[in-house]
């Protein structure tokens, strides 16, 4: 696996001297992986939660239980308060989230593949819908380096 975006989060965060945090639905702590699998994590990479469940979404990270209600654990929205959330809860200075369906079936009503990142940084959050095809593994690594490609384009402009 090529970790080059990896490296470049590392560079870009401690260029800027910033922190970060992970809020980790579908893809179970493989974004916290991949950026710990780069020497020198602990000098930007402050922590991860894995809340799998809608369950774990609301107890840890306080996600509104409307939220979930009105928009749906996959959404834009969830994926968005995720990031916020655990980005406060850890007191850093950006946080990046996922929340999505790796399949096999539907999930919410919503198709296999689906899935929302989000980026939260002090100045501004953004979320992104991905429409992923393949396994399992392979929605999860592609969701996985897709949230990492947002943040290190999120972060690189900020």
């Amino acid at each position: 696996m090529d970790l080059k975006i990896a490296r470049n989060i590392h560079r870009l965060m401690k260029k800027k001297g910033l922190t970060l945090s992970v809020a980790e639905s579908c893809t179970a702590g493989l974004i916290s992986h991949y950026l710990t699998t780069v020497p020198g994590a602990s000098s930007i990479f402050i922590a991860d939660v894995v809340a799998y469940s809608a369950e774990a979404k609301k107890k840890i990270l306080g996600i509104p239980q409307r939220v979930l209600d009105v928009h749906g654990v996959i959404s834009g929205q969830t994926a968005i308060q995720m990031a916020r959330r655990v980005r406060t809860l850890t007191n850093t200075d950006a946080a990046v989230s996922t929340t999505g369906n790796l399949g096999p079936g539907l999930l919410e009503h919503k198709p296999k593949g689906l899935v929302y990142v989000a980026v939260s940084t002090r100045k501004k959050t953004i979320a992104k819908k991905l429409l992923l095809t393949g396994s399992r593994r392979k929605i999860k690594e592609t969701a996985a380096l897709s949230a990492l490609a947002l943040l290190a384009e999120v972060v690189g402009n900020d």
